[in-house]
């Protein structure tokens, strides 16, 4: 699947982000960097919505950023609503991607993300088996 062309049905979480005035740079869109942290905050959400509790550095299970590749599609404006969502869309031994899109008020896909993450032992510094509660939320594309 090409994921600049993601549509709103394809992603199972959601989250709501309001813009920030700092989120602006010097042309009056929002940065692209602002976009990494929309979708790692709804990143957090979805393992909160998981019941899954590896999202502290102390916790024997977590998970680290190995890779991202994203895409801009469409600029937003502040002030805005957007709605992040994300996908597990593939499960490996120790690692897994959540696919990633943000839209805009009107539905329009503005940036798509694929993100590779690894189950991670933090006190051992060391790659773990994927978590139960991420493998049972994988829905392929």
């Amino acid at each position: 699947m090409d994921i600049k062309t993601l549509q709103s049905p394809d992603f199972d979480f959601w989250t709501s982000i309001e813009t920030r005035w700092r989120d602006m740079d010097a042309l009056g869109h929002i940065n692209h960097a602002a976009y990494l942290t929309y979708m790692e905050s709804a990143r957090v959400d979805v393992y909160i919505e998981l019941g899954y509790s590896g999202i502290r550095r102390d916790m024997d299970e977590s998970t680290i950023l190995a890779s991202m590749e994203v895409h801009y599609l469409n600029q937003a404006k502040h002030p805005s609503r957007l709605e992040v969502g994300h996908r597990i869309s593939r499960v490996g031994n120790k690692s897994f991607d959540f696919i990633s899109g943000i839209f805009d008020g009107k539905k329009e896909l503005v940036c798509a993300a694929l993100f590779k993450l690894v189950a991670y032992n933090y006190d051992k510094e060391c790659s773990i088996p994927v978590p139960g509660l991420i493998r049972e939320k994988c829905r392929p594309i």
